[in-house]
């Protein structure tokens, strides 16, 4: 077998070992298998779950918000708590960055653990003039320049990434009833943080527009990095889910949130998300 071979044969080992998670493994039964990522018991993780990229915010939410918590997870530094939020079993998973990051745990969530309501509570870069520093955003749809919607189709059909409408629905009345602004729209999920989207010369720009100046033109909102994986995932899965945002920077007028805002406030985010994963 030659080094080819054998990276693809690994590469086909470790997705089916999490692919078939009801398989008997190393003489175990099916409820004490764990995941590769996450390694907690079947049962410890909720069918309602937040997830924040941030580990930090992971922990935060956990200690702010949910009561008799318990941490299930810290491997690779990437936290995962499950408590009660008014009565009912929610679990906090951090997933990183980047779309290749929160695919695997929401693949291990989903096929593993049962997860059947997931919102993403992130961050995102403000691109357009109806947002301002620290606005929640709703992500209705995610446009992508990520592969990963023609690695499932093909050039067959440009598959539309929306958000569970059910979710949506009530996350909106719930930011009515709490008097939380937000805003709903659509999002660009990238593959690259830094991206010359903003140089007229650069990726997709004409001479005279940027890329991003074509975004804003059709009503995108807001750039980050998840939301394409979260909503083409749980399409797959038959599952729900939801991608808020608070907006940490903006790419207009060059202002950001510190480091520890990111990680320990946001807090209206969190409420709406929460009242809306339990309903």
């Amino acid at each position: 077998m030659n080094r080819r071979e054998f990276l693809k044969f690994a590469a086909f080992t470790a997705a089916n070992f999490i692919l078939i998670p009801n398989s008997h493994t190393f003489g175990k039964e099916p409820d004490s298998m764990s995941s590769i990522h996450i390694g907690a018991k079947v049962g410890e993780i909720a069918e309602r779950v937040l997830l924040p990229g941030d580990p930090v915010r992971a922990k935060n939410i956990a200690e702010n918000f949910l009561t008799n918590v318990h941490q299930y997870t810290a491997i690779r530094n990437i936290f995962g708590f499950t408590g009660t939020y008014k009565g009912e079993k929610v679990s906090v998973q951090a997933t990183g960055m980047g779309i290749p990051s929160i695919s695997i745990y929401l693949h291990e969530l989903i096929h593993v653990y049962g997860a059947k309501k997931l919102i993403r509570v992130g961050t995102c870069g403000g691109m357009n003039e109806k947002l301002h520093l620290r606005d929640v955003l709703i992500a209705q749809g995610s446009s992508t320049d990520s592969s990963i919607v023609k690695q499932t189709f093909g050039d067959a059909v440009n598959f539309s990434l929306l958000a569970d409408f059910d979710l949506l629905r009530k996350a909106v009345n719930v930011a009515e009833r709490l008097k939380l602004p937000v805003k709903v729209g659509n999002v660009i999920c990238t593959d690259l943080f830094y991206n010359d989207y903003d140089d007229i010369n650069g990726t997709f720009g004409d001479g005279k527009n940027t890329f991003n100046d074509k975004l804003r033109r059709h009503g995108i909102l807001a750039v980050e990095m998840e939301s394409a994986a979260l909503y083409l995932t749980a399409a797959a899965e038959n599952v729900q889910a939801l991608a808020i945002f608070t907006v940490s920077d903006h790419l207009l007028t060059k202002e950001f949130c510190t480091a520890e805002e990111r990680q320990s406030s946001f807090n209206d985010m969190i409420k709406i998300a929460l009242e809306t994963i339990i309903q």
